[in-house]
């Protein structure tokens, strides 16, 4: 348990909260930002239209292979997460003792696990409409295991039960044969994980008979978390110069990108599967980012650029689940479309006949990019009060 003695003496990472904020800074609007920003520039040039349509492409999910900017935002929420458990747990073990570090991580993972659950709508519907594993369900899970495992386990052990979840679930994936299909498909509805999901997954799935967060797929997802678990050990190693850690989180990303495309070549890189290709190309991106932002935050010390990212990283749960509630995901899921709270609240102020004269007055699009603009704006102001007025609001 070397790791959890060094952790107590380290000082808070800020480029942690400021990266936390930027992958929620998407999620809470910039995303439909880039989508009517793409409308906005439809037809203004060869050179505003291509630059649209390439962010909002970025934007958008890949179908099924592949990977985009957009994929890459759920999985370095998780990768997060494992920084972040070492960066609290080892104080509360110093603090109040490894029991009592167990109960709080049993407690976090089931309130996560609890509002995931209602996030989908809890049992406003019947039984079998309840999505039992979602966003907030895997990080729930991701981190339960992840904090169990950094807990009882050194640096040898955590990377072997990471290789080891890769390298089980391809195998799984690859030679396990599907019943009236066979072996190493990983095309929809055709794979293991799927044919898994439809087979004894209970409850609403998001595919109709498969999910994205789905039961054998969750192996894998762990391991994203303790890809940042490792990161979080090497970030609090006090043998390490800050420019040295940064250094190094860059230099791991870059093989794990490229061992990731490579190993794509068999394993496809597939989001909806989080199969292992995919977890070694996020991982290695979220490793990058990492390093490159504490570079300039921790060791440079350029901080202030990044304050509306520090203030959304804070109480990036509370936001989250704030921005969506209003919106009821059942049926969001059979009829299409949904305005999150930020921008219901800013149709309010932008909307309506206002938008449209935008859109006379300008060009198709800009009402609603205004409206969504402004949406994030509140998101923003909202997280800069909680911030100020130090409420932190964690699970």
């Amino acid at each position: 348990m070397r790791h959890l003695e060094a952790q107590v003496t380290a000082q808070r990472v800020v480029s942690v909260d400021v990266l936390r904020g930027f992958n929620i800074f998407w999620i809470l609007g910039a995303d439909s930002v880039v989508w009517s920003l793409n409308e906005v520039l439809r037809d203004k040039g060869r050179v505003l239209s291509a630059a649209g349509s390439f962010l909002n492409t970025q934007m958008n999910h890949v179908a099924w292979a592949g990977f985009r900017f957009y994929d890459f935002i759920f999985p370095l929420f998780i990768f997060v997460t494992g920084v972040a458990i070492v960066l609290s747990l080892p104080r509360l073990v110093e603090r109040e003792g490894k029991a009592q570090a167990y109960v709080r991580v049993f407690r976090r993972s089931l309130i996560l696990y609890g509002l995931g659950l209602i996030f989908y709508g809890g049992i406003s519907h019947h039984w079998n409409d309840i999505r039992l594993l979602g966003v907030l369900q895997r990080i729930a899970i991701c981190y339960l295991f992840s904090a169990l495992l950094f807990l009882n386990l050194r640096v040898r052990g955590l990377v072997g039960t990471a290789v080891s979840l890769l390298v089980g679930y391809w195998a799984l994936m690859t030679f396990v044969p599907v019943p009236g299909i066979g072996t190493g498909s990983f095309a929809p509805d055709t794979n293991l994980a799927n044919w898994i999901d439809a087979h004894y997954l209970p409850g609403w799935k998001w595919d109709l008979t498969r999910d994205p967060e789905g039961l054998l797929s969750t192996l894998p997802a762990i391991c994203t978390c303790l890809l940042g678990v490792l990161a979080g050990l090497l970030l609090t190693d006090l043998r390490l110069r800050g420019g040295q850690k940064s250094l190094l989180l860059i230099a791991a990303g870059i093989p794990l990108v490229v061992a990731g495309h490579l190993w794509g070549l068999q394993f496809p890189i597939v989001k909806v599967l989080w199969t292992s290709s995919f977890v070694l190309v996020a991982g290695g991106y979220s490793l990058m980012l990492l390093g490159v932002l504490h570079q300039i935050i921790d060791v440079w010390g350029f901080k202030h650029w990044a304050t509306a990212f520090i203030w959304l990283g804070a109480n990036s749960i509370t936001l989250y689940f704030i921005n969506n509630v209003t919106a009821d995901q059942f049926a969001v899921r059979f009829a299409g479309g949904t305005v999150s709270t930020f921008e219901l609240l800013a149709t309010r102020f932008a909307g309506g006949d206002f938008a449209a004269l935008l859109d006379r007055a300008t060009g198709p699009g800009m009402g609603t990019l205004v409206v969504r603009v402004l949406g994030l704006v509140f998101a923003m102001l909202l997280a800069r009060l909680l911030y100020r007025r130090k409420i932190f609001l964690r699970v």
